[in-house]
């Protein structure tokens, strides 16, 4: 009784009914609480509670004894395989309930036995109870005996598919066949070694060949109901590289203005960005690409960024368990992202999310199944053409562009990290494995990208190949200009 809840003022139950709790009335239509019991078997277990109604008000049933002799019955003849879960009585004031506790299955897919495995599947979508489609069985049946679908052969598919040079460059290292099958992005048949899902969504060129839900739709929606669709594009290609596009839509619909501080001025946008990437990145790495036309969308609208992607939760996890931790639906492809820097941690990413929400003094994010896709929402302030923010930004903006006029100083101010990089090139040119080293960073693809790109960008540091920037004899020096600013740096020191 502890774990429904207490009772309210008005002697109804305070627990509300969601993925893994229902309440019965009585069990006069026995089906739709078989197929609850099946949905709560498949997906995260639940408890169904019979006499209670739907607002939570406790009837009890009328002859409790034979009430659970009969639903045992029920679920021994009407739901395979066998199912046994724990039915207990429990007393609340003088009415006695019904409490059918059923775990997640490990012989799930569980159905209704004449409805057949075909048509007799059903989960848990938020509160109601679904019909799993065919590619929902079939994912069922996977997870019940740990099989990922990204650690299958794609039997279309040869390693000609894969593009090696891109994958070593997002890695930071070189990767051979041998570490396709070592990273289970690739699999020995017969006497050939073909791609699996994970290989072809890492290192395809164009995964969507073969997974018709492994591309990225996104949107600029304006309006009330988000029906002016105002700008689009579809980003194909590895889903790592993905991620930045995303961020580049988003970012170029957002609002950004300046924050002035005492030496330098640093960019802000409407919009929390780091939590909005964090969120892309799980769509991503979490999909379900067995999932057929349904692609991954991400959403701007005037008041929000909602991004869907294909596939329910995995069974066993709930929108509530999901902020305390992660399982992973496609662990190969995640390693990837992580060698590649995109992906900080495991496990914390929604956590990580709600605290950026929380500090930037958003509302609340919400997540739910919707369908046969997993949606985040993420709510901003109104980009809508006459919401004033825009205006706001725009004075900003002017302020920029003002100090841009104004007499820019001699030198400019470094960062401890720039000033690092510039002296280990001030004599001799270095590798890009040096500049790393130099930093102590092992993860040198996205640790590049945030210190060395800037650098380049700025002229302050040059490279020795520049019609060859993926070179293995590629160095960087520092330039003129990199040279008065370190100068500059260390005589303000």
């Amino acid at each position: 009784m502890e774990q429904l809840g207490k009772l309210d003022a008005n002697g109804r139950l305070q627990a509300l009914e969601g993925k893994t709790l229902e309440f019965k009335r009585d069990l006069s239509s026995p089906t739709k609480p078989l197929r609850t019991i099946v949905a709560f078997a498949n997906s995260a277990g639940g408890r169904l509670v019979i006499g209670v109604d739907d607002d939570g008000t406790v009837v009890g049933v009328a002859d409790p004894l034979t009430e659970e002799e009969r639903i045992t019955s029920l679920i021994a003849d009407r739901i395979s395989p066998q199912l046994v879960p724990a039915i207990d009585l429990v007393t609340i004031g003088e009415a006695t309930i019904l409490v059918v506790d059923v775990p997640l299955s490990t012989r799930r897919p569980h159905f209704m036995t004449d409805q057949g495995p075909e048509h007799g599947v059903y989960v848990r979508l938020g509160s109601t109870t679904r019909q799993a489609d065919p590619a929902l069985v079939a994912e069922l049946e996977r997870s019940a005996r740990g099989v990922a679908f990204e650690d299958l052969p794609e039997p279309r598919a040869s390693l000609d598919d894969l593009d090696l040079k891109a994958l070593s460059e997002l890695r930071g290292r070189s990767t051979d066949v041998d570490d396709l099958v070592a990273l289970g992005l690739a699999v020995k048949q017969g006497e050939e070694i073909v791609p699996t899902y994970a290989g072809l969504l890492a290192a395809c060129p164009d995964p969507a060949r073969f997974l018709p839900s492994a591309w990225v739709q996104c949107g600029r929606l304006r309006g009330p109901s988000g029906t002016d669709i105002f700008d689009q594009t579809e980003i194909h290609g590895p889903m790592p590289l993905a991620v930045d596009r995303v961020m580049e839509f988003l970012l170029k619909h957002a609002y950004k203005s300046a924050v002035f501080g005492e030496v330098r001025r640093r960019d802000s946008y409407s919009i929390p960005v780091e939590a909005i990437r964090e969120v892309v990145v799980n769509a991503l790495v979490h999909a379900s690409y067995a999932e057929r036309g349904t692609p991954i969308r991400v959403g701007f609208y005037d008041d929000r960024i909602q991004v869907d992607s294909p596939g329910l939760l995995l069974p066993g996890m709930t929108v509530e368990s999901m902020r305390r931790a992660s399982r992973l639906r496609n662990p190969s492809l995640a390693r990837i992202f992580r060698e590649a820097g995109i992906m900080e941690q495991w496990g914390t990413g929604v956590q990580r999310v709600y605290d950026q929400i929380a500090e930037a003094g958003l509302p609340e994010p919400r997540v739910e199944e919707v369908m046969d896709r997993l949606r985040f929402t993420i709510y901003v302030p109104s980009h809508a053409p006459d919401a004033g923010l825009g205006a706001d930004a725009k004075h900003q903006d002017q302020a920029l562009r003002h100090q841009d006029e104004a007499p820019s100083r001699p030198v400019a101010s470094l960062s401890s990290t720039e000033v690092v990089v510039l002296r280990q090139v001030r004599v001799d040119p270095a590798s890009r494995a040096d500049l790393m080293a130099a930093l102590g960073i092992t993860n040198q693809t996205r640790a590049f990208r945030r210190h060395i790109e800037p650098l380049l960008e700025s002229g302050l540091l040059e490279r020795t190949l520049p019609d060859k920037p993926t070179s293995r004899d590629q160095r960087y020096r520092i330039t003129e200009l990199g040279l008065v600013a370190l100068a500059g740096q260390e005589d303000a020191e």
